[in-house]
């Protein structure tokens, strides 16, 4: 192959799609937070990366990153690495650089409040106690985006430290109907970017 030949094929490559969405799966990182209730959002992201094919392997913006097509749509799939408390760095760092609106950040987290495997699509909203989201709603300087929450179930007892709650691990029977509402929560943010929010809320809530 001579190299016009080498450069006609790269010119007949597609170029990838422009990044209009980021999907962010907020959690800790390290094996010593694997399968906590805090790493729902982790483990909807990985559904959705495997679905996609696309790794998320790049470390950039303070998190593992990876861009995906979705019908036509480049998304920006972000797992911060920054631990929970900090999500909101990695989450404006990457919105700053491909200047995409909050309207266009999904996040994908874990929620108290709903009961094991129990989930809730929203256009907005407060952040509800999640420090991850209220993270991110400091350094976007709006609670204007939208969300997936992952329900995790409340605490056993109302004594019970909520900090040592989250960083809990599921048990294996929660895990077996945790497990089918990440991949409906992986579905609901491909809905999300593909028909919209109120699609979205009409299938999950």
């Amino acid at each position: 192959m001579s190299i016009f030949d080498l450069f006609a094929k790269i010119e007949q490559k597609p170029a990838p799609a422009a990044v209009s969405w980021i999907v962010a799966g907020l959690g800790n990182p390290g094996a010593k937070y694997e399968s906590t209730r805090h790493n729902a959002g982790y483990m909807a992201l990985d559904l959705l990366a495997e679905e996609l094919k696309t790794p998320v392997n790049r470390l950039k913006f303070k998190a593992l990153s990876g861009v995906g097509n979705l019908e036509g749509q480049g998304v920006l799939l972000l797992k911060p690495q920054t631990f929970m408390n900090l999500s909101g760095e990695s989450v404006a760092e990457a919105a700053a650089f491909y200047k995409v609106p909050p309207e266009r950040v999904l996040v994908l987290c874990d929620d108290v409040a709903l009961p094991i495997a129990k989930l809730r699509v929203r256009r907005k909203g407060s952040d509800g106690g999640h420090n991850g989201l209220k993270n991110i709603a400091a350094h976007l300087h709006t609670q204007d985006f939208p969300r997936i929450k992952i329900g995790v179930g409340g605490p056993p007892h109302p004594d019970y430290d909520m900090a040592d709650w989250v960083l809990s691990r599921f048990t294996n029977a929660e895990l077996k109907d945790l497990l089918p509402a990440c991949k409906q929560a992986a579905e609901g943010a491909r809905i999300v970017v593909t028909q919209g929010v109120d699609a979205a809320m009409q299938r999950l809530n």
